[in-house]
């Protein structure tokens, strides 16, 4: 007699790189989406307030991202891996909480309220060129040519969207030039995250990568939280608990943060670092889709320009990636917090 095999055997495995795809076509796919809830807001205040700001998006968009982390990473939280951190360790961690869990996030919420989402995605490519320089300068790290000229590419791409860019309301004149708030406000998001990356790099390579993220979003929330509350007043959170707030939310929060972390998550633990990273590297062109189809946001012609220049960029430091591949162990799982953070330093925005 024949066994029958198990009915989950029957099932094709999904393949570790579809579930990358999806995460990306999502993640692209947050600047547009909390920039569509924040008009729907507008247009249901309450108490001369809108219910969905950036900020209420961004605090409970944590939220739901830390509970997703806690199912997942939550047993990495015992007392013998703790025990193991060392005071560098936790220093490291918090940096990284304020930097890119609080600070970063906060700076590019607020820039999605002054400039178009297109600028937010092509001017937050600032970051990889940045880490790639302070990688260099203070850990002392080899890039081949290929990675060299492709950072400059990006750089210069970043550059021209910010220069070429029309006047318009939410202008700063720096000296001879007009550069827009909401871009200067991503560039500094941008250096953020790329200072918290080469803090991960130096202290915090053999940290649990479930101990990292949650760390790194419950501190981060809480700062964000008093900081707002600071800046802007006790008022700022009044209608965090709108029923009309959560009924939206419970969309971002299940789509953006639940399942595009989950999908990310599921495939990094399958894929190769170079393969991640390559996927990953298609962020910027899915949000700059997502914002035309969500908000009819057709590129200008500074878009049109920088992110050419962006994207040849991506694709001169893919090839060195891939190059260096054969070398180091980047064929090799994404199972260490350096391994994740060296993934998603190319992709920017990711709506959490």
């Amino acid at each position: 007699m024949t066994k029958l095999r198990k009915p989950h055997r029957l099932i094709p495995r999904i393949p570790g790189q579809i579930y990358l795809w999806l995460a990306i076509l999502i993640f692209g796919a947050s600047g547009a989406v909390t920039r569509k809830l924040t008009e729907i807001g507008a247009q249901h205040f309450i108490d001369g307030r809108n219910p969905i700001s950036l900020c209420n998006v961004l605090f409970v968009g944590n939220l739901c991202a830390l509970i997703v982390l806690l199912l997942i990473y939550g047993r990495q939280w015992n007392k013998a891996t703790l025990k193991q951190l060392s005071k560098k360790n936790w220093i490291g961690l918090t940096a990284i909480a304020i930097l890119s869990g609080a600070l970063a996030p906060g700076l590019i919420f607020q820039a999605l309220g002054l400039t178009t989402v297109n600028n937010v995605i092509l001017v937050g490519r600032l970051e990889p060129p940045l880490t790639l320089a302070l990688s260099v300068w203070l850990l002392k790290e080899r890039v081949n040519l290929w990675e060299y000229i492709g950072a400059i590419a990006a750089f210069v791409g970043v550059t021209l969207t910010i220069l070429l860019q029309p006047p318009g309301e939410a202008m700063m004149n720096m000296g001879a030039l007009q550069v827009g708030l909401g871009e200067l406000l991503v560039a500094a998001g941008s250096v953020a995250v790329a200072a918290s990356t080469i803090i991960g790099k130096k202290y915090l390579s053999q940290v649990p990568l479930g101990i990292y993220n949650i760390f790194r979003t419950a501190l981060g929330t809480v700062i964000f939280f008093f900081f707002a509350l600071v800046l802007y007043g006790k008022d700022h959170f009044a209608n965090v608990l709108s029923p009309f707030l959560w009924k939206w939310m419970f969309l971002y929060g299940s789509l953006i943060v639940v399942v595009g972390q989950s999908f990310w998550l599921k495939g990094l633990r399958s894929s190769t670092v170079s393969m991640a990273s390559l996927i990953g590297s298609f962020t910027p062109v899915a949000g700059i889709v997502a914002a035309y189809l969500i908000l009819g946001e057709a590129p200008t012609l500074a878009q049109y320009i920088g992110g050419g220049v962006i994207l040849i960029g991506i694709f001169l430091s893919q090839i060195g990636t891939r190059r260096q591949a054969s070398h180091r162990s980047e064929f090799s799982k994404v199972d260490s917090t350096q391994a994740e953070q060296q993934v998603e330093t190319g992709m920017g925005f990711k709506g959490i």
